[in-house]
């Protein structure tokens, strides 16, 4: 199901319109940090397929209330090359076009989705993989794997720079966050005695954590989500109702626990996060997560600060990721390294040219250029005979 961000509502099986077209169950997906209407399927039949959502989807009403649409069925590109099922997907934060996978063949690949071509495949894992990342100019990722091996990779070339050896020592899946251009990297997982923890890491000394911090004693997972404009991390977990805000600080003690944060009696089975461009600065809207249940769907988490005055606050809103890649697929596989493009969340800026969407990549069908293509040769054919009977040879 695929809705609109600003029109939350019921959706109904059979009624409201659909994506479908993987032909096993789907495990992950990625939008594209740079057109909000594409995103990135993986699935169980061994598949990662692109889409692009119609402009005028509406799965919803105004009201809120599922309606009748027509499903898309279609995607625009087939990604083949794991050979058993894709579990994570992770588009790159800088460069466009280009997406991270990774599957339980036990390899990551890294792929031009707009060429349909695989750029790199890295597959020496003895394990499951649990978390891909790619770093803020996206010149480095980092991949957590149940053999309890924390490995820093380069993703152009498919090959390890390198490891953090078991920062975890329990059986928990560890999870993986970069702090800025900070040069530091948090990783969550469980302890010997399997209380849940987290570990702050400086990537030119990854021998010992710069510090560590016991968080409870709860069985699910946790899950970091970074927000690196206000320096904040929001840290959740599957199977639970609570969502820890901390600040993080480039020095000693690195992490401040903000306050109790969210709490809730509805246990969360994934969270994300919306992009800022996304949120009503207006009302301090400083973080906005998505919680998803399981069986009361999903619940937008909301983070304000309170403020009276109705300007805009640019103190707690600086410029945010554009919608708009720094380079290409070409150019990064090439060598480039850059920040993502900014643009200002002032409502009276937005329209500025730094802020503005950059044109949208025209992707076609397959079934599309067939078409294309048969009525292509039926033109030709058409043309020859009328050439041979007037008697003019080609």
């Amino acid at each position: 199901m695929v809705g609109r961000l600003d029109r939350p509502g019921r959706f109904e099986r059979g009624t409201s319109a659909e994506v479908a077209g993987h032909t096993g169950g789907v495990l992950d997906i990625d939008f594209n940090p740079f057109d909000d209407s594409m995103f990135a399927s993986a699935s169980e039949d061994t598949t990662i397929k692109l889409w692009s959502i119609p402009d005028d989807w509406e799965p919803t009403d105004e009201k809120g209330l599922a309606q009748k649409g027509e499903n898309l069925n279609e995607s625009l590109v087939d990604l083949i090359g794991h050979r058993k099922k894709v579990t994570l997907l992770r588009f790159h934060p800088s460069a466009g076009n280009v997406l991270g996978s990774s599957s339980s063949d036990y390899t990551v690949k890294v792929w031009d989705v707009e060429k349909g071509e695989e750029i790199s495949s890295f597959s020496e894992f003895g394990d499951l993989i649990q978390d891909i990342v790619w770093d803020v100019r996206g010149d480095a990722m980092a991949v957590s794997c149940k053999d309890k091996i924390v490995r820093i990779m380069d993703p152009r070339a498919g090959s390890v720079a390198s490891t953090i050896d078991t920062p975890h020592e329990g059986l928990k899946g560890i999870k993986l966050t970069y702090l800025g251009e900070t040069g530091k990297i948090l990783t969550v997982g469980g302890s010997k005695q399997s209380a849940r923890e987290m570990k702050i890491w400086d990537l030119k000394n990854l021998s010992a954590p710069l510090s560590s911090e016991t968080i409870d004693n709860a069985s699910g997972t946790l899950l970091p989500l970074y927000d690196n404009d206000s320096q904040v991390l929001y840290l959740g977990g599957k199977g639970d109702g609570i969502i820890r805000p901390y600040e993080f600080e480039d020095k000693k003690p690195y992490l401040h626990r903000l306050n109790d944060g969210f709490r809730s009696t509805s246990p969360a089975k994934g969270i994300c996060m919306v992009p800022k461009r996304g949120l009503d600065v207006m009302s301090c809207e400083t973080a906005r997560l998505l919680k998803l249940t399981n069986n009361d769907g999903v619940h937008p988490l909301r983070f304000t600060v309170p403020r009276k005055s109705d300007a805009f606050q640019d103190d707690i809103f600086p410029d945010c990721p554009a919608p708009k890649p720094a380079h290409s697929a070409d150019e990064w596989v090439g060598g480039s390294s850059c920040l993502p493009v900014t643009m200002s969340l002032n409502p009276r800026d937005r329209k500025n040219e730094n802020g503005a969407a950059a044109p949208k990549k025209k992707f076609r069908t397959m079934a599309t250029v067939s078409k294309e293509l048969d009525e292509a040769k039926a033109r030709i054919s058409y043309l020859e005979k009328k050439l041979t009977e007037a008697g003019i040879s080609y």
